[in-house]
């Protein structure tokens, strides 16, 4: 039990505030490319409460990998619907590159300011459970950028690549949108996209925005899904 509340208090506020403010990006990208179906629904909130999806909440503790519920766009309401939901689509996985940056650069000062291997100050005890949620936060965003950058609809980046493609092309690969998730579904548990695609990008990742605390992030993460 105690290491169940130790995991929730290390990995729910990065883990929310990364799918939650995924969604909300999309949903104001698209109010200002002119849909405001979210502003309108009130999903342009960070309030966890107008997001949270149980299932996908829980996914965060047990996959590591974690989701909200889809902010609604009504695509015919977009200027350049085609164009546009490029735009609308991307801006998830963009907001949680800038967080996972953001959380990397806070990371490396926390730490410069603490020497949590040989102090046992307030200041320490404050920092090192600061330091964990920092680091997960750089990996779940990460995970998240990555995950829905999948070129299969209803994916981010089924959506981003159905607005590059050409209109009949765009159209055909649109249509395998209701079968998205399956296909997913089946890449990830029962292929070695996760092991020879996903992983190594993310590693990738963690170094180039972590550097010497890269092990640290690969560590935490580690321990919280352990």
């Amino acid at each position: 039990m105690e290491d169940l509340l130790f995991k929730l208090s290390v990995m729910l506020v990065p883990g929310m505030l990364a799918v939650v403010c995924h969604e909300v990006s999309h949903g104001f990208i698209a109010w200002r490319f002119g849909d405001p179906t979210a502003r309108m629904m009130g999903r342009l909130t960070l309030n966890p409460i107008k997001h949270i999806d149980i299932i996908g909440t829980l996914m965060i503790f047990i996959i590591g990998i974690g989701w909200a519920k889809p902010v609604p766009v009504v695509y015919e309401n977009l200027h350049n619907p085609k164009r546009d939901m490029i735009w609308v689509a991307a801006a998830g996985p963009i907001t949680n590159i800038l967080l996972a940056t953001l959380s990397a650069f806070v990371l490396r000062g926390v730490l410069a300011m603490s020497n949590l291997a040989s102090s046992a100050t307030p200041l320490a005890m404050v920092a090192e459970p600061v330091v964990m949620m920092l680091a997960f936060s750089v990996y779940i965003n990460l995970l998240l950028a990555i995950f829905n950058m999948i070129p299969v609809p209803p994916l981010d980046g089924g959506r981003v690549m159905v607005g590059l493609l050409p209109y009949r092309q765009a159209a055909a690969w649109s249509r395998i949108e209701p079968y998205g998730m399956v296909i997913i579904i089946l890449l990830v548990f029962f292929t070695n996209v996760f092991s020879y695609v996903i992983s190594p990008l993310l590693q990738v990742g963690v170094h180039l925005l972590a550097g010497p605390q890269s092990n640290l992030v690969l560590g935490v993460t580690r321990l919280m899904m352990r």
